[in-house]
């Protein structure tokens, strides 16, 4: 029988107290210090698995993504964290995953999938590295590729300011207004032939393109 990788899947009674104590105060932070307004928190589903994806534009976007349910969302992080026991797991429990750096996509995708087959949510950014800029750059198909192969929903989520907060290649902070707008999901469901065609990933990476445009449109509005 083959043995489940606790940092993959998997949360115990601790590491949810701990993560909703570490979360509360990351959220008072940002609420306090970059002024984050969050709009359309009810659009994230309450139970089960699905895909968060935002916007990315600065290395903060990872915290604030916190402020959009307290639920535990996963995220990948680079496996050298976890080389350090005490650190791997508080960020095991903080919901970080440990994915190779340099190896092949494909072994963190699969990391990705087994997170969405335990039941939980995974965050994702389909724009792969931190942009500048209003405009949301075409995007990786990850996220669609991903969905449909677990069959679950994409909930996008633009994020503003926090460009201004912390700049690309800079560790200065700056504490500016943010804000979060997220979007109603985008269902997506397992083909019946039990894989989804390049075409339909293509079609459903554009879809989620779009999305991500209109909710970071808004979100710069209410910066601005």
């Amino acid at each position: 029988m083959a043995t489940v990788d606790t940092r993959i899947v998997g949360q115990t009674r601790s590491t949810k107290v701990f993560y909703a104590v570490i979360r509360s105060f990351v959220v008072f932070l940002c609420r306090t210090l970059l002024r984050l307004k969050v709009v359309g928190s009810e659009n994230i589903p309450k139970t089960g698995a699905f895909i968060f994806a935002p916007t990315h534009r600065s290395t903060i976007d990872i915290p604030i993504a916190s402020a959009a349910t307290r639920r535990r969302m996963r995220f990948m992080g680079k496996d050298s964290i976890w080389k350090f026991a005490v650190l791997g797991k508080a960020m095991s429990a903080l919901g970080a995953f440990p994915v190779t750096r340099g190896s092949a996509d494909l072994e963190a995708l699969k990391r990705c999938i087994a997170v969405l087959n335990s039941g939980e949510p995974l965050v994702m950014f389909p724009e792969g590295t931190r942009h500048v800029g209003p405009e949301v750059m075409p995007l990786f198909d990850g996220a669609a590729y991903v969905a449909f192969k677990v069959g679950v929903s994409i909930v996008p989520a633009g994020i503003a300011g926090t460009e201004d907060v912390m700049r690309t290649g800079s560790k200065k902070i700056r504490f500016t207004r943010c804000a979060m707008v997220i979007g109603e999901p985008i269902s997506v469901i397992i083909p019946e032939s039990g894989r989804a065609s390049r075409d339909q990933v293509s079609e459903l990476t554009l879809l989620l393109q779009a999305r991500l445009q209109s909710v970071l449109d808004e979100a710069n509005r209410l910066i601005n």
